[in-house]
C-alpha cells in the first residue's frame, strides 16, 4: 500500500466517523495518529461527549473487534486480562480470556480502578500481551487503548502513575461541540429511529495492519530529529517543569509526527506536523513543579511556550 493509498482509506475511515460523531475533524484525526502510529489514546472529558461512541465508530469503521471495560474500584486485574478455570472434565485448569482480548478496547474512566488494576494494562500496551500465572498470552494484532477519564469528577478516583501516563501517546480531548454541531446532532437523531448512530466498515483488519506500516516509508529530513530532540530537552529545562518528556516520548512524537503526514498525504515531514502534535503528545508527559500548579499553569500552556521558543528548521 503506498501512501495515497494509505490516505484514501484514512479519509473514508474519517468519514464514516463523522457520520456518527460530532468532533473537531482535527481531534479524530489525531486519535487515528495514535491507531496508525501504534500508540494509544486517553481520552479526558465530561460525560456525554462521545467518547464511548467515537471508540466504536472507529473499531468498526476500521472492521476490528471492540471490547469495553468500566473500570470501578472493585475491578480486579484478573477481570481484564483473564484467569484459569478448572476443567471437570479433563481435570486442569483452562485459560479464560478476559476482555482484553480483543483489537480495540475502550478503557472507560481508567481512573477509577486502584493502581494494581490499571498496572495490568502495562504490559499489555507496551508488547501486546499479558502474562497471567506465569503463561504469556499474545493478544490480537493490532491491540489499541483508547482510555477515558473524567477531568471534573475525582472523588473515589486514583490518579494514574507517570508510567502509566507515558504509555499514551496521545491525549485529547473531543470538547463539546459549537451551535451548528449541535444542532446537526439533533437534526441526525430525527432522521433515525435509534438512539445510538451506526457507521460502515471501511477497510479490513488486513487493511489496518498494513496502514500501520505505511509510516515507516515516510522521510524525515535530519533537521527535523534535531528539531524535535530540541523541544524534548527544553522540558526538561523549563522552570515550570520538574519532570520533562522521556526518550519514549520523543521517539514516540516522531512516530506520531510520521502517521500524521500520512493522513495529509504526504511521503515527508514538515515542522507543522511536528507542531501540529506537540501537545498532545507532550503535554501529559509533563509533570508540573508545585509553582506552576499553584499558578495553574497548564501542561498545553508550557509546551505551547516551549514551542514558541524552540528555533523551527526551515526544510
Amino acid at each position: 500500500m503506498d501512501i495515497s493509498d494509505a490516505t484514501a482509506r484514512c479519509d473514508a475511515v474519517l468519514e464514516a466517523i463523522e457520520t456518527a460523531v460530532i468532533a473537531d475533524r482535527e481531534v479524530l484525526e489525531t486519535v487515528l495518529v495514535g491507531l496508525i502510529a501504534r500508540g494509544h489514546v486517553l481520552l479526558e472529558d465530561v460525560p456525554g461527549t462521545g467518547k464511548t461512541l467515537t471508540a466504536r465508530s472507529m473499531a468498526t469503521a476500521l472492521g476490528l473487534s471492540f471490547s469495553r471495560i468500566q473500570f470501578t474500584p472493585d475491578l480486579l486485574p484478573a477481570d481484564i486480562t483473564g484467569t484459569h478455570i478448572f476443567n471437570e472434565q479433563d481435570r486442569t485448569f483452562e485459560f479464560s480470556q478476559g476482555p482484553i482480548f480483543t483489537h480495540i478496547l475502550l478503557a472507560d474512566e481508567i481512573n477509577r480502578a486502584p493502581p494494581k488494576t490499571q498496572a495490568a494494562l502495562l504490559e499489555a500496551m507496551e508488547e501486546g500481551q499479558v502474562t497471567v500465572d506465569g503463561e504469556t498470552h499474545s493478544l490480537p494484532d493490532p491491540f489499541f487503548v483508547i482510555a477515558t477519564q473524567n477531568p471534573i469528577d475525582m472523588e473515589g478516583t486514583f490518579a494514574l502513575p507517570e508510567a502509566q501516563v507515558d504509555r499514551f501517546m496521545i491525549k485529547a480531548s473531543l470538547g463539546y461541540p459549537d451551535t451548528a454541531g449541535a444542532v446537526e446532532l439533533l437534526d441526525r437523531r430525527l432522521t433515525r429511529d435509534q438512539q445510538t448512530p451506526s457507521v460502515e466498515e471501511m477497510v479490513t483488519t488486513d487493511h489496518v495492519r498494513t496502514l500501520q506500516a505505511v509510516p515507516e516509508s515516510v522521510h524525515v529530513e535530519s533537521d527535523l530529529l534535531e528539531y524535535i530532540v530540541a523541544i524534548t530537552e527544553a522540558t526538561r529545562q523549563s522552570p515550570h517543569v520538574s519532570v520533562g518528556v522521556s526518550p519514549r516520548g520523543t521517539q514516540r512524537l516522531l512516530e506520531a509526527a510520521r502517521a500524521y503526514a500520512v493522513l495529509q498525504g504526504r511521503e515527508f515531514v514538515t515542522p507543522d506536523d511536528i507542531k501540529t502534535l506537540v501537545p498532545p503528545v507532550l503535554a501529559h508527559r509533563l509533570v508540573r513543579t508545585p509553582e506552576a500548579a499553584v499558578e495553574e499553569l497548564s501542561e498545553r500552556e508550557i509546551v505551547r511556550d516551549i514551542l514558541a521558543n524552540v528555533s523551527v528548521p526551515t526544510v
